[in-house]
């Protein structure tokens, strides 16, 4: 067995990290302008991908059960930590960031492989078993992935079976970054093409997320698995999202279905 192939986690996660990671590099190479601006951030084409480097090295970090605090969780404080990383990280060569990220994501392999399972891992966004780790990686890799894309204007790498490796991160996170009022109650099922339908539920505020539809659901939502992910990182809003056709609602109360994304606040 390839050392550090992923192999130790659920099928095609470690795959799909190795493959977006090296997706990520080839848009990255000698044709990519660092100081091109990225559509929807602050960072330019360097800042995004010495981000993504530094945050690899991180997982990897955390993988391997070492103590790496980063903020407290709240978009504050990990928004100032991203600061802080990047001032003092002047590297902004798209292909020595490329190899980094790269390498940072073959480490972490390395690392969570050698990591027990029963291990409970401290995160950015609280504990995590080593698979919702990976899933989180890939989520990040993903996200800032687009993000990259669009500022050297080639083809982005999220597609249907990524989504879904993703998947176990955000129903984790979901409860950890919910924005909703004190008073909201509301039942709504999620289904994403490809991947089982699952529950979130609001009782006075009060979040939870079911393994399966929940009972008198209130509102139904569909969404395009690169839609939903887009959704979920804040890159699309959901009007956006409905006018391309990319999310369908019905139920009892279907007029929720806007509501839902801002009731969450992406860190």
């Amino acid at each position: 067995m390839e050392t550090g192939s992923g192999d130790s986690l659920p099928e095609g996660l470690g795959g799909a990290i190795r493959e977006t990671a090296r997706d990520i590099a080839a848009l990255l190479d000698r044709d990519a302008d660092p100081g091109a601006p990225v559509p929807g951030l602050e960072w330019t084409v360097g800042e995004t991908a010495a981000h993504l480097a530094l945050a690899n090295g991180l997982m990897a970090d955390l993988a391997a059960g070492r103590d790496r605090p980063y903020g407290d969780g709240t978009p504050q404080s990990l928004a100032a930590a991203n600061a802080r990383g990047l001032t003092e990280f002047p590297e902004r060569g798209a292909q020595p960031l490329a190899a980094m990220i790269v390498r940072q994501a073959e480490a972490f392999l390395v690392a969570v492989a050698e990591t027990d399972p029963t291990r409970t891992l401290v995160t950015p966004l609280g504990p995590m078993t080593k698979d919702v780790l990976a899933s989180y990686l890939l989520t990040h890799m993903l996200g800032h992935g687009w993000d990259l894309a669009r500022g050297v204007g080639r083809p982005h790498m999220i597609d249907r079976t990524r989504v879904g490796l993703c998947l176990p991160f955000l129903k984790t996170a979901m409860p950890r970054v919910a924005a909703a009022p004190a008073g909201l109650t509301a039942r709504y099922t999620l289904r994403v093409p490809g991947c089982e339908p699952f529950g979130v539920t609001f009782t006075e505020g009060v979040v939870e997320v079911l393994p399966g539809p929940p009972e008198r659901s209130g509102c139904t939502i569909r969404t395009e698995p690169v839609t939903f992910l887009l959704i979920a990182l804040g890159r699309v809003g959901p009007w956006q999202a409905m006018a391309r056709a990319g999310v369908l609602a019905w139920g009892r109360k279907p007029w929720l279905a806007p509501r839902f994304p801002a009731l969450f606040k992406a860190p």
